[in-house]
């Protein structure tokens, strides 16, 4: 079994920056490729920020230039650095683990003035 910790969540104002981390546990060795996800209120979940596990990025365009994911494989641990947060970055923010469809809690983030 494989278990998601999501931290680093809260309240913002705009501009502000924030760094949600990501912790595995469980019967795994490596956590592969990982994503992080963003829903908001009444939206469905989307795909934020995905690293494989050779350190290849990809990002929603609408966070390109602000938010950097980032992986360290010894701590089993997956980082999104969010810079420059707007309003419409809030949201609940979840962590995957792709191979195995593995989610965690979700920490939520509140962008607001």
């Amino acid at each position: 079994q494989v278990r998601l910790v999501e931290s680093g969540g809260g309240l913002v104002q705009p501009g502000g920056s924030l760094r949600l981390s990501c912790v595995a546990s469980g019967s795994i060795f490596s956590i592969g490729t990982m994503g992080w996800y963003r829903q908001a209120p009444g939206s469905e979940r989307n795909l934020v920020a995905i690293i494989t596990s050779g350190g290849s990025t990809n990002y929603a365009d609408s966070v390109k230039g602000r938010f950097t994911i980032s992986r360290d494989n010894a701590k089993l641990t997956v980082y999104l650095q969010m810079n420059s947060l707007k309003p419409e970055d809030t949201g609940l923010y979840y962590c995957r683990k792709l191979d195995g469809n593995y989610w965690g809690q979700g920490t939520q983030v509140t962008v607001s003035s």
